[in-house]
């Protein structure tokens, strides 16, 4: 079993010293499949959807998240992001 970088030697979770680290160019993709009823589904297609425009509600949603991964995520470090792209 490797060891796990975010335990000390007593199992208490610490943050990872990256004070040394080198900068690095990452890339991440996530994916996602929605199971909706018909008629929702057909609502998302026409743009009929009563509250507004979902996608671009969720594109925002999905920016947020990437520029606040750090504070959602216990133990992330905060990266500086050049770009965050959304597709649907």
């Amino acid at each position: 079993m490797s060891e796990l970088t975010h335990l000390d030697a007593f199992g208490r979770a610490t943050m990872v010293d990256v004070a040394g680290k080198q900068s690095s160019q990452r890339k991440a993709v996530a994916q996602a499949v929605l199971r909706l009823p018909s008629r929702v589904e057909q609502a998302l297609r026409d743009s009929t959807v009563p509250k507004g425009d979902v996608f671009a509600t969720a594109r925002v949603a999905g920016i947020q998240a990437a520029k606040k991964c750090s504070d959602l995520i216990p133990l992330c470090h905060p990266l500086a992001l050049s770009s965050v792209g959304v597709d649907f």
